[in-house]
């Protein structure tokens, strides 16, 4: 994977997020490559969801700029222009551009194609796991049906994309380990397979950009296992780039390939996983002392 600046998929650049007198988060700038599995960590309170609110369209940020790119790397060369006219986006024959903190969330996930999932899962617990996966592609069905003209018509062009929405969804229940289940209510399946589904269901709409907020939450070491080898099967099979906030540190230093760590709403350390897990500041971050207090804290604790 390329270590080039211009190969980056996001670039966050000075965000901050104030709510009345707090600053949740102060001035943040990262990117994240394209391709690579980015996770965005750090103590509760230390603002990680409200950065995702920002990116996915739920807040719109006090000050910055947030930058997705589509296509070729080359594209970025146009992102001062993009930014100076006020506009969202900017398309061309080589790639696109959208400056997500002037975009809504609809369009967010519609135009920019950044899929997110939450914290609580939030699956349509009384359909079938594949109705789970084929309202996902609601959107893209709807155009092709002419808004259900052509589908009323019985039009052989609505006809295949309703076959490709299938066959997409077939896809991700193998993936995932769900064809059995298919007929069955979502909200009937053990929890570890719901988190699967939801993460399916957001690769559904062909994100360029997944957002997973706490992914591994409630997982056991088996369903942990499985998830990390279905991250990393959408990193490498599908070249889709992932954001993820994650509190197991186990899945975020087996899985990713860059971190990013906040304390505060600040960043404190940004870079490969061991060079963070590493860095003195993390440490105290997490240990809750000071910087000179963190070799004390870690004799005491026994790391």
């Amino acid at each position: 994977m390329s270590d080039a600046a211009d190969d980056a998929v996001l670039r966050v650049e000075h965000l901050t997020m104030r709510f009345g007198g707090l600053v949740a988060v102060d001035d943040l700038s990262f990117t994240a490559r394209n391709g690579d599995i980015t996770a965005l960590i750090g103590p509760n309170g230390a603002g990680k969801t409200t950065v995702f609110n920002c990116i996915t369209g739920f807040y719109k940020p006090t000050e910055g700029r947030i930058a997705l790119r589509h296509g070729d790397p080359r594209v970025w060369t146009a992102l001062a222009a993009l930014t100076d006219s006020g506009r969202r986006s900017l398309v061309r024959s080589d790639g696109a551009l959208f400056l997500l903190e002037r975009m809504p969330d609809y369009l967010v996930t519609q135009k920019a194609k950044v899929a997110r999932t939450f914290q609580n899962i939030r699956l349509f617990s009384g359909m079938t796991v594949l109705e789970n996966l084929l309202v996902a592609q609601h959107n893209a069905l709807m155009v092709a049906s002419g808004f259900t003209l052509f589908g009323v018509l019985g039009l052989a062009s609505y006809a295949q994309s309703e076959r490709r929405a299938i066959e997409r969804a077939a896809y991700w229940l193998d993936l995932i380990g769900l064809t059995d289940r298919a007929d069955d209510p979502a909200g009937a399946l053990p929890y570890g397979a719901q988190r699967r589904l939801e993460i399916a269901r957001a690769m559904c709409t062909e994100p360029v950009l997944l957002c997973l907020d706490e992914p591994a939450a409630g997982l056991n070491p088996r369903e942990s296992a499985e998830l990390n080898a279905l991250l990393l099967s959408i990193r490498d099979r599908h070249k889709t780039s992932i954001l993820l906030i994650e509190h197991d540190m186990s899945v975020v230093m087996e899985i990713s390939d860059h971190v990013v760590v906040l304390d505060y709403g600040i960043k404190i350390s940004d870079g490969p996983p061991r060079q963070v897990r590493d860095d003195p500041r993390v440490i105290a971050a997490y240990l809750g002392v000071a910087d000179e207090e963190v070799a004390r804290a870690e004799a005491e604790v026994g790391l």
